[in-house]
């Protein structure tokens, strides 16, 4: 067999390393980044893993992914009632490809946010996922009805476990991250070193879900700027706002669009992506994919592709390249 090649997929062709260890399928490079505390590079698209229904599918989306050099993936105890995470796990010990990936692990997710059933869903997560050990793990929600030094605790009780390299917030206030740390610092604890909050071009104007938070704002964007924790940014590409077609003023057939990203402000945004998608010669959700992956503190952005053609649509940000002026002017500060 070709060196790199693993074993025939589903899909019908063999699987190759990822691109930091072998040859990628032509198209856009996979750029990657850096959180402390992960051994290996992050790549810069997350597949996030919560629509897939079956092995079938699930397998030619991840083995499409992982040989476009794609090696992050997001998923959650709750996806699915746990099939989304079975389904990973059955990838993943199919393909042989522990070692070359990354597992983003969220849990403790609303009404089940307390220390007793986050400790519970991390081990059914990783029984589930057939692996020892989170690479990253995320609380889903936060409960500000416990005090924050719980949570500290039982996530360094797990860090030192080996049950997982590092951990952060999902829907947390910056406040609260904020608080936690201080807390860890004082203790000397490991403290939380990754925020997954929305991000995108288009500012959320309703929560999609109960309990969501968005970091597009300015003091949000200037905390992460200050800070430079890594930000893994949900709902990157704004649910569809940007593809051609889908929001249009007069168009109020998709209730959840309209609710949560329909604005004046947002449909200026989506005016000048078009203006310079056609400058460029990109799809719009380029553009504003883009604009996540263009910002002064470490950015990686989930994706939730169903078919093979939006993972090829969402690579093609990778290759587009934006001016701080040209960052600024989409987001309508000049």
């Amino acid at each position: 067999k070709p060196e790199g090649y693993r074993r025939t997929t589903v899909a019908g062709e063999p699987l190759r390393k990822p691109a930091v260890s072998g040859p990628q399928r032509p198209g856009p490079k996979m750029k990657y980044g850096h959180i402390a505390g992960v051994d290996r590079p992050v790549s810069r698209l997350v597949m996030g893993v919560d629509n897939q229904k079956t092995f079938a599918h699930a397998a030619i989306m991840f083995d499409d992914y992982f040989q476009r050099g794609g090696n992050t993936f997001d998923t959650a105890w709750g996806y699915g009632s746990g099939v989304c995470e079975q389904l990973l796990g059955q990838w993943i010990k199919l393909r042989g490809v522990r070692n070359d990936v990354n597992i983003i692990v969220k849990g403790a997710h609303t009404p089940f946010c307390n220390p007793r059933d986050l400790t519970r869903q991390l081990l059914e997560s990783l029984e589930r996922l057939q692996i020892d050990q989170a690479d990253i793990y995320l609380m889903h929600r936060d409960n500000p009805q416990i005090p924050v030094a719980e949570f500290v605790e039982v996530l360094n009780e797990h860090q030192r476990a080996g049950r997982i390299r590092v951990f952060g917030g999902s829907n947390w206030t910056l406040a609260r991250i904020e608080e936690a740390n201080e807390y860890a610092a004082k203790k000397g604890l490991s403290g939380f070193s990754v925020l997954s909050n929305n991000f995108s071009l288009a500012r959320m104007i309703q929560a999609p879900w109960k309990g969501c938070l968005s970091a597009s704002d300015p003091q949000s964007r200037a905390w992460l700027t200050r800070t430079q924790m890594p930000l893994l940014s949900w709902s990157s590409q704004a649910r569809g706002f940007f593809v051609p077609g889908l929001a249009h003023p007069d168009k109020r057939d998709d209730s959840e669009l309209v609710r949560c990203w329909y604005s004046d402000d947002n449909f200026q945004r989506l005016a000048r992506v078009n203006e310079l998608a056609s400058k460029k010669n990109v799809p719009p959700i380029s553009i504003a994919l883009a604009y996540v992956l263009h910002q002064p503190f470490p950015t990686f952005a989930l994706i939730g592709p169903r078919l093979l053609s939006e993972t090829r649509t969402s690579f093609q940000a990778l290759s587009v390249e934006l001016t701080p002026q040209e960052v600024r002017w989409l987001n309508l500060e000049q």
